[in-house]
């Protein structure tokens, strides 16, 4: 076990990856020499060379359309998109080709392309760098989203998507790329796709979370327990698809549930959260279904993004409220 942040979980997971399989292919912008904008692929060009880790040009369409290729002809292409604001210039490629392999060739043909982007804010970055994008591609058949909270899970959780033979877009949360650290296991280890993991267990009320907003609400609930408000903190880990089923026992349980996401409101991660509730456990809710999400807006500039995303005291003002019911 070593204790390393969650951006060097990911390059172990990436190192890992590289040296048991020839297959795997490590490309994008500036990810070679340069080790990539934030140097999670730092080291890994000079160990296994240009040809397996190497740079593109500026052309998010090019580097989704190589990794499509490649995935055709037998490899496990690993791209990098270096903003996920960026995956605008490739949705064609990921939502129209990559999503649609296996239904189109009836399983004879797969995509297995894990495709890693950094999003989220608290860093300060430029326009659409920090934009929560996951709403534009969990409605997207055939493709996993998956959002690590933490340095443990991004690890497993990145290993289990390369070996996945379907498509996996793996979101990076850019402020907890170096804000926390775990310890972690230096051997190969999985943590499974489409699971939900509880948290931290409780009674009276589930939080339902993903990404940063899971720190945000284990703080809230350490600061809830100081009245006596036992909270169930809930992390998605993967959001599309669900794991509805984790999610219902604990409703079953607390009979109150708070979802939380850092994106916007409208048609978000939450909403289809909130659907399957509806839909499937309604009548174990003592409290009406709480939201805590970003403003249906534009994404602040940096200075105004303290206020925009979601905090610890909101949540805990809803808990409160849903409680109190």
């Amino acid at each position: 076990m070593t204790k390393k942040t969650y951006i060097q979980a990911i390059t172990d997971a990436l190192d890992i990856m590289l040296k048991e399989d020839p297959k795997t292919l490590i490309f994008g912008e500036d990810v070679g020499k340069n080790g990539g904008v934030f140097r999670t692929t730092q080291g890994l060009q000079e160990k296994y060379g240009e040809d397996r880790v190497f740079d593109t040009p500026l052309a998010e369409s090019g580097i989704m359309g190589l990794a499509i290729g490649l995935g055709l002809t037998g490899w496990r292409p690993l791209p990098e998109i270096q903003f996920s604001g960026f995956t605008f210039e490739g949705v064609d490629s990921i939502a129209g080709q990559m999503a649609r392999m296996r239904f189109r060739f009836n399983g004879k043909q797969t995509s297995p392309v894990t495709i890693r982007s950094p999003y989220g804010g608290g860093t300060h970055t430029a326009e659409m760098h920090s934009d929560n994008l996951e709403n534009f591609f969990t409605g997207v058949p055939g493709l996993r989203v998956v959002m690590p909270s933490n340095p443990y899970d991004a690890k497993g959780l990145l290993i289990s998507s390369i070996e996945n033979n379907d498509p996996v877009l793996f979101l990076e949360n850019l402020k907890l790329y170096r804000s926390m650290k775990a310890d972690i296991p230096d051997e190969k280890y999985n943590v499974p796709l489409d699971k939900a993991n509880v948290v931290q267990e409780g009674n009276d009320v589930t939080i339902v979370a993903y990404g940063a907003q899971v720190q945000e609400a284990q703080k809230a609930a350490e600061e809830l327990a100081k009245d006596n408000i036992s909270c169930e903190v809930i992390d998605l880990r993967t959001v599309s698809p669900i794991d509805t089923e984790t999610i219902f026992n604990s409703i079953k349980k607390t009979h109150r549930v708070v979802v939380v996401q850092e994106a916007q409101k409208m048609a978000g991660v939450g909403a289809n959260v909130v659907s399957e509730i509806s839909e499937h456990v309604i009548l174990s809710l003592d409290a009406p279904i709480a939201r805590v999400a970003a403003p249906d807006s534009v994404y602040p500039f940096a200075l105004a993004e303290e206020v925009w995303i979601p905090r610890k005291d909101e949540i805990v003002a809803k808990v409160r409220e849903t409680v109190n019911y």
